[in-house]
């Protein structure tokens, strides 16, 4: 971006030295013009000429300005304007036909300027019916006064060639066709960037010197003065400052403005254009009965355009209010109605089924599973395709007469009347639209969809029932996506208990983080041979002043959904920090002990979180191999750009990073490679059935396998007896916590029972103490070690 403000920055200090230098000239121009030295005048028309020519070509390509055919265009008509301007002093008073050098020169630079507009117009998307209509008003009657006041006059003079005659009254209709399309890009536009307003006084510099002209052939001249070309040198600068500045990039955008027929900016134009037939009457009307048939006929076409404009603009009216109407009532993305208008169709059906019927109004919320992940891996372009493409599906799939509406990001809403048996059958339907992968972005994507269901009778308002089914059917899809992906839930009462609990469970959370009603526990990680510590596993806990101890599965859901995790997430970070700093100073705990610490997703999606733990280190004095972060396996499935970064500064930060409840997710090879990953934890399931399943000891066995090929730590979870223990110990694994070992407790009973200088300290000094020790710290050498160990 720097790099971009620092090009416009040195354009526009280009831009007004060529402004300060078209004054100069200018000035040099007007005196040397007043003292009759045509030489010098000419000279400095051709500086300024020159430098818009050379603006044309050099200053769009500068700026990167679009369609290059209509800058060409422009600038290849200054060069033929200059040429024509610069040889007609010259010429002027020679025997003809040498004077038509100048017109030969000059009409085919009309001709490109019009071209020029034309190309701006058609990319700037602005041509529209009310814009021509109006311009061919104004155009109209200029066409009447350049006619009928400058035109025949002119055309009229009999000492003077027939072509001449007819090339000076040919310049009038040239600027009359000009104004057509300078009105046009007047009307439609939003704005008025600097190039835009240069462009236009431009144009109107041109039409003045174009009018000069005409007024002294009405005499008979066909050049006076170079005073007469003043408009011109100006405009030629003009034309330079529009193709230099910056802006000049926004004249060829879309620049489409709502339907405003009745404008004070239009009325301002098209006022004079209308009142100039009623004026040439009284003014030139007498002289001819030509010129009254002209005025007539001119008259006439404004008034059809009027009356055509009218219709334009009442019909462009209906239409743009049916648009915002339709717009208002749906999805713009999908062409699907959206909740509101749902709303009024689920009312309609209560409604029209009366209460003595057996069938209910039953009501779908769909919210798709995964989708978030769509979007961080192909971007939010490719989730859209994926909306669109489940939006076609489900109209595809449903019965006919069924509603589909899109309420939300990746939610859609379903209506149907009829009884238990079809609106399971429903069900079935929409299933059915996710039963094969879905093609997006070259990509097949499977995913499924969590369904919310409401019911109810056509008793009560209507109104009130369709909104308490929407909210029911949020509330089940809740529900259903709390049960795993692809599930159906149909709403009843109890789970407006459930949602009122959370509500308050919300409400209690922030105030307990607040008022310190949270506290951090630790449970031991252990060295299964000798039962040393070699380290410890912070883990959050609320006792909630009324109900007691809160289960950290209960209030950590309400904490990632309502967005306190992140504080929360500092908070026990920083207090195990701490903690662990007074440890070591006192002793209580040895030097290689190492704390392991959770972090959410939505924590590690924080670009600054490296930076914060580093300075979380030097606070509190901890150095980092002391430190492992845990995270769960769907970080590195979901990880966006942002994750990978912020896992691999954490790393070369030098703490360890540890993927928690190994095995219950995706556990793919790949990702453990793709990832600066220290080590795994086995999650507990597996663990409980050591002994019991075949399946699960293989599962260990593997993971075990795996993590020393890869170089990684293991620690099993929740081991609760010494079977279990001794079976983790045959397979290699040399680390474990659970409650063999104690629960989580408060860090005095913590220190107090697993002090350095305890028994369990004296026990790993034993001759055992060393048998089957492959690791002793949260990393083992490996392809994860980094430098930053070993300082």
């Amino acid at each position: 971006m720097s790099g971009s403000a620092g090009a416009s920055s040195a354009g526009r200090r280009l831009w007004r030295t060529f402004a300060m230098a078209g004054l100069v000239a200018t000035a040099i121009y007007l005196v040397a013009s007043s003292l009759g030295q045509l030489e010098i005048a000419m000279l400095a028309f051709m500086v300024v000429g020159v430098g818009a020519v050379w603006a044309c070509f050099a200053g769009p390509r500068r700026y990167g300005a679009e369609p290059r055919s209509a800058w060409l265009l422009l600038g290849t008509t200054a060069l033929l304007f200059l040429l024509g301007v610069v040889v007609r002093p010259f010429t002027s008073a020679e025997p003809m036909p040498v004077p038509l050098i100048a017109d030969a020169l000059i009409v085919p630079g009309y001709i490109g300027l019009a071209m020029c507009f034309v190309i701006l117009l058609r990319s700037r998307r602005s041509l529209d019916w009310l814009a021509v209509l109006d311009g061919t008003i104004v155009v109209l009657a200029g066409a009447l006064i350049g006619v009928l006041v400058l035109a025949a006059p002119t055309a009229a003079i009999n000492d003077r060639p027939m072509l001449l005659s007819a090339l000076a009254a040919a310049y009038p209709i040239f600027d009359v066709v000009l104004l057509l399309l300078v009105v046009n890009l007047t009307f439609t536009a939003t704005t008025f960037p600097v190039s835009l307003i240069t462009f236009i006084g431009t144009m109107l510099l041109l039409f003045t010197g174009d009018t000069a002209y005409a007024i002294i052939g009405l005499s008979g001249k066909f050049y006076e003065s170079p005073l007469l070309d003043l408009p011109f040198i100006l405009g030629m600068a003009g034309l330079g400052l529009t193709a230099l500045h910056p802006s000049s990039v926004r004249l060829s955008r879309a620049a489409r403005r709502p339907v405003q027929a009745w404008s004070w900016r239009r009325m301002a134009m098209l006022g004079p254009a209308v009142v100039v037939p009623f004026v040439l009457l009284v003014t030139v009307g007498g002289q001819s009965a030509a010129y009254r048939l002209t005025i007539g006929v001119g008259g006439a076409l404004m008034m059809l355009l009027l009356l055509a404009r009218a219709a334009t603009a009442v019909r462009a009216q209906a239409a743009a209010q049916r648009h915002s109407e339709h717009q208002a009532m749906h999805d713009p993305l999908t062409g699907l109605p959206n909740r509101r208008s749902m709303s009024a169709h689920v009312e309609r059906l209560l409604v029209e089924t009366p209460p003595s019927d057996e069938r209910r109004v039953w009501v779908y919320l769909l919210d798709l599973d995964g989708f978030k992940w769509v979007n961080d891996s192909w971007g939010h372009d490719t989730g859209d395709q994926l909306v669109i493409e489940v939006a076609r599906r489900l109209r595809a799939a449903v019965p006919h007469g069924l509603r589909v509406a899109r309420t939300g990001g990746d939610e859609f809403l379903l209506a149907y009347v009829g009884e238990k048996p079809g609106a399971l059958r429903v069900v079935d339907e929409i299933r059915g639209c996710f039963t094969s992968p879905l093609a997006v972005a070259d990509t097949d994507v499977v995913i499924s969809a969590s369904i919310g269901i409401a019911h109810a009778a056509a008793d009560g308002d209507p109104a009130v029932t369709a909104e308490a089914l929407m909210r029911d059917a949020d509330t089940a899809m809740y529900r259903a996506k709390s049960e795993g992906p692809g599930r159906s839930t149909i709403f009843d009462t109890s789970m407006h208990d459930r949602v009122r609990e959370r509500i308050e469970l919300e409400a209690d959370l922030r105030k307990a983080l607040a008022d310190g009603q949270l506290h951090v526990a630790y449970q031991p990680i252990v060295q299964l041979d000798t039962g040393r510590p070699l380290g410890a596993e912070a883990l959050l806990r609320w006792n909630h002043p009324v109900r007691g101890p809160i289960p950290p599965m209960s209030f950590i859901t309400i904490a990632e959904e309502s967005g306190m995790i992140a504080q929360i997430g500092t908070w026990v970070r920083e207090e195990s920090l701490r903690q662990l700093s007074e440890w070591r100073a006192d002793g209580t705990v040895a030097d290689d002990f190492y704390l392991s610490i959770n972090v959410s997703p939505r924590q590690l999606n924080d670009a600054e979180l490296p930076l914060i733990v580093s300075s979380e280190l030097i606070k509190y004095g901890v150095p980092a191999r002391a430190v492992a972060l845990e995270m769960t396996e769907s970080v590195m499935v979901d990880g966006s750009s942002v994750t990978s970064r912020v896992l691999f500064e954490l790393r070369e930060l030098g703490v360890s990073l540890l993927v928690d409840d190994f095995g219950t997710g995706f556990s793919a090879l790949g990702y453990l490679r793709k990832f600066p990953v220290t080590g795994v934890k086995i999650d507990r399931s597996f663990v409980s059935g050591l002994g019991q399943s075949v399946e699960d000891e293989e599962i260990v066995r593997a993971v075990v396998a795996m993590s020393y090929a890869l170089g990684l730590s293991i620690v099993a979870e929740g081991v609760e007896n010494r079977s279990q223990r001794d079976a983790l110990a045959a397979v290699g694994v040399t680390q474990a916590q659970g409650w063999l070992w104690g629960p989580a407790v408060a860090p005095g009973e913590f220190a107090a029972h697993w002090h350095a200088g305890g028994p369990a300290a004296r026990a790993s000094a034993s001759p055992a103490a060393g048998k089957n020790q492959r690791a002793t710290g949260p990393v083992t050498k490996g392809r994860n070690q980094l430098a930053a160990e070993n300082s």
